[in-house]
């Protein structure tokens, strides 16, 4: 039986990141993808022009009807929108017997807020603690933490006030540094340094997305923390370097790009 990986996030109607950029990196990594849908968003390459929340009730529903009768081998979450949803997928998550990588989405890649900062709180206390894997980027670590890392040395830092909220391994991406793309892996005790080269293309939308989903896929198909993670790490490296120009604005990564040149765990 195929791998089943849940996408837990919002919608993106330009198709960049979100529930499409996650299901299409599911596609292309040879796992079947299922959405619960948190929000619908009215957005392009420019940016997001209206939020709409799901019900909290809407939201269980789409949960409980995938996972009972389908099963699920990992859940990865993105746009939580709002405190109550937060709370209840994360209820969701500690009842289900399968890895959970939690994207702490707080920001669009045009500065627009997907997370209500009343929710932060609810991000912290009820969504980190139940995840196997927490990926932050450097503007995310400091909405969640207060904590603003300028170099790589403030990575450690960075990871360590994550992972006291109480993830087993935070992944910290520093794609906001100058330089090479680095990220942080670390539960506490072993580190891993991810590298890769920073690639001259502007059209970026959905990274993060991207790179959470990834390793969602990988969990779900039996790999490790640290193999998932350095595997998708390449497979999202590739989709950056592939990117391509889509309206007026911002363009997304090639989640397909595995499809046509062949990319790790594909």
């Amino acid at each position: 039986m195929r791998p089943t990986v849940l996408t837990v996030a919002g919608s993106d109607s330009g198709g960049g990141a979100g529930i499409q950029a996650d299901l299409k990196t599911m596609l292309a990594l040879g796992v079947h993808g299922m959405s619960v849908v948190t929000a619908v968003t009215a957005q392009n390459s420019l940016g997001v022009q209206g939020v709409w929340e799901l019900p909290v009730e809407a939201v269980r529903a789409q949960y409980r009807s995938v996972v009972d009768d389908i099963g699920v081998r990992a859940v990865k979450t993105g746009m939580l929108s709002c405190a109550p949803v937060v709370e209840a997928v994360a209820e969701l998550i500690a009842g289900t017997d399968a890895p959970a990588v939690v994207d702490p989405v707080g920001v669009s890649k045009h500065g627009d807020p997907l997370l209500a900062a009343s929710a932060l709180d609810s991000v912290r206390t009820r969504l980190l603690p139940v995840a196997t894997v927490a990926t932050p980027n450097l503007d995310e670590v400091a909405q969640l933490t207060g904590i603003r890392v300028v170099s790589e040395d403030g990575m450690r830092e960075a990871a360590a006030a994550v992972l006291a909220f109480g993830p087993r391994w935070a992944l910290i991406k520093g794609g906001h540094l100058p330089g090479e793309a680095v990220d942080l892996l670390t539960d506490g005790t072993e580190e891993h340094w991810l590298r890769a080269p920073r690639y001259d293309n502007r059209h970026t939308h959905g990274t993060g997305c991207t790179l959470a989903s990834a390793i969602a896929a990988q969990l779900a198909k039996g790999r490790s923390v640290p193999e998932a993670v350095t595997t998708a790490k390449e497979y999202v490296t590739g989709a950056i370097a592939a990117g391509f120009a889509l309206g007026a604005g911002i363009g997304p990564v090639d989640h397909g790009w595995a499809l046509t040149r062949g990319a790790p765990g594909a």
